[in-house]
């Protein structure tokens, strides 16, 4: 499985529009076909299965189905009255499943849990989908234990009416959505050897058990099955679609590691960002800016925030942030005005922010951001998770537990001044000026950083920036000008830096900055990474 081909594929049905949440009936299930079922069960046997050699999922995908396009794969739609509980008046919450095809190939079981803790297998039937067009013979199919690729979740609020929330679709990708009913970036149950020189693994959900919702509920328990060459999982997702932000998900994940893993990704998140405000010119599109998320966000254990925004490099990137029991870190898109993209087809302003809040102590480790460089909006290439500091051996048993909020904005809030935008551009010249000639050795680059905050507005109304200073750093060439400027009407200042190089090599540079007052810190902290041209390409 390529990371590439997958979220391509799923965005592509993002792109395309599913059809409306459908619904499975209890004819789908057997009464025979049952067992008891518990959590504590499925650790078991997750960590049975640690035990053995890996034994991947049988790929029994007819031909028609593996060759499907993504348009064709979409004609293919679930039908309404087979969806779990479609015949409850009671229930609310309803779930449909993904057919298999395309590049979901994996088969993966589905099940329902009653009031008794019995888990009954809900059966594939090509009775459940309408086939429309898509070029599959349904008859092809019967008596074909195919399993399904995924599922999703809604709320049936209306006749007709049930809206999607969440769906879980490809190895053990998930994803969710904010009050602004639009799917953005995803989030994993695990990430394997991410951004090391040998392949990636791409564990899998091959098993989901639902709990039975109360009446009325707007919370489902799901539980997952993880697998791999090199690790197993047992899952508890408790997934609440009834705040006002968004959706909200409380989630135990128990591993056991088959294998010595070198990098262990908990909590991963994958985003696209194609340009922005610091980075314009990534490629030249109609859109101004084209990202699923703007920033890392960090709230360390020490109480620190870090704002990180996102960069499409010329080469693949990894920075790690080591954190000893971290507050919360997510990939956030703070900027939610349509004017700002003016795309009436994607929706950029409508993306949510996803935010992981850790339960418990998680000890010493890294948030990792791993940044590719991508030409389109259709391939994912931002990556960042949690990397324990503890190696991880063979036979090991790991717990992380941990809330993922799906909002617009994080859930957490800084004290400090926080930042609204970055912007880049030319600097050694006043803005707007022509260079005129120019000398490559007097190149530097320009980075504004707009800041935003209470105490910042009234020191830009009172005129008083000047008690203001711009503490900033770089990892290599130095700061050859800084600058604060008032930003009333947004409630703020500009921080403006100018960066100069020293040396004829193009290795990234890392810049670090913050508002301060006297000795005092007045905003978060602001972390960039870029990659400076070739002494032959610094020219205006």
């Amino acid at each position: 499985m390529q990371r590439r081909t997958l979220l391509k594929a799923s965005m592509a049905l993002t792109a395309l529009g599913l059809p409306a949440f459908p619904a499975i009936s209890a004819a789908a299930t057997n009464a025979s076909d049952s067992e008891p079922f518990s959590f504590d069960a499925l650790k078991r046997r997750a960590k049975t299965m640690a035990g053995k050699a890996y034994r991947p999922t049988k790929n029994n995908q007819p031909e028609p189905l593996k060759n499907l396009t993504p348009l064709d794969y979409q004609k293919i739609s679930f039908k309404k009255d087979h969806g779990l509980w479609a015949g409850s008046d009671a229930i609310d919450l309803r779930v449909s499943f993904f057919h298999t095809g395309m590049h979901f190939n994996t088969p993966v079981r589905m099940h329902v849990v009653d009031d008794d803790g019995q888990a009954h297998r809900v059966h594939f039937s090509p009775d459940m989908f309408d086939y429309a067009d898509s070029g599959i013979d349904p008859a092809s199919l019967a008596g074909k234990p195919l399993g399904f690729a995924g599922f999703r979740m809604g709320i049936n609020k209306s006749p007709g009416h049930t809206p999607e929330y969440a769906s879980f679709l490809g190895a053990s990708y998930f994803r969710a959505i904010d009050r602004n009913m639009q799917y953005g970036l995803s989030a994993r149950g695990l990430a394997i050897n991410t951004g090391l020189p040998k392949d990636e693994e791409f564990p899998d959900f091959t098993a989901f058990w639902f709990e039975q919702p109360e009446p009325g509920s707007t919370t489902l328990t799901v539980y997952a099955l993880l697998d791999s060459p090199s690790a197993t999982g047992a899952y508890k997702f408790v997934i609440d679609v009834g705040n006002d932000e968004g959706t909200v998900m409380d989630i135990d994940s128990h591993l056991y590691t088959r294998e010595a893993i070198e990098r262990l990704g908990i909590g991963p998140m994958t985003s696209m960002f194609l340009k922005g405000t610091a980075q314009p010119a990534a490629r030249q599109t109609i859109s101004p800016r084209m990202h699923d998320s703007d920033r890392l966000s960090m709230w360390r254990g020490n109480g620190e925030w870090i704002c990180r925004p996102l960069y499409n490099p010329r080469s693949l990137q990894f920075n790690t942030f080591a954190d000893d029991n971290p507050r919360g870190f997510g990939l956030v898109q703070h900027d939610h005005d349509f004017d700002d993209y003016r795309d009436p087809v994607t929706w950029y302003n409508r993306r949510p922010s996803l935010w992981l809040e850790p339960k418990g102590d998680w000890g010493a480790g890294q948030i990792a951001l791993m940044e590719l460089p991508t030409l389109g909006e259709t391939v994912d290439n931002i990556v960042t998770f949690w990397i324990p500091k503890e190696p991880v051996t063979a036979n090991d048993h790991l717990n992380f537990a941990y809330k993922l909020y799906w909002w617009p904005e994080p859930p957490a809030e800084p004290g400090l001044a926080t930042i609204d935008a970055t912007w880049s551009g030319m600097g050694g010249v006043q803005e707007g000026w022509i260079p005129g000639d120019h000398n490559p050795e007097d190149y530097a680059k320009r980075f504004a950083i707009d800041f935003i905050g209470p105490e910042l507005a009234e020191l830009a109304k009172a005129g008083q920036t000047d008690q203001l200073a711009v503490d900033v750093s770089a990892s290599n060439g130095e700061i050859s000008y800084r600058a604060i400027h008032p930003l009333a009407d947004i409630g703020g200042v500009r921080a403006v830096i100018d960066w100069r190089p020293t040396s004829q090599d193009a290795t990234p540079v890392t810049l670090r900055a913050y508002l301060k007052q006297g000795d005092d810190a007045r905003s978060i902290t602001w972390l960039y990474q870029f990659q400076p041209p070739e002494p032959a390409d610094r020219h205006y």
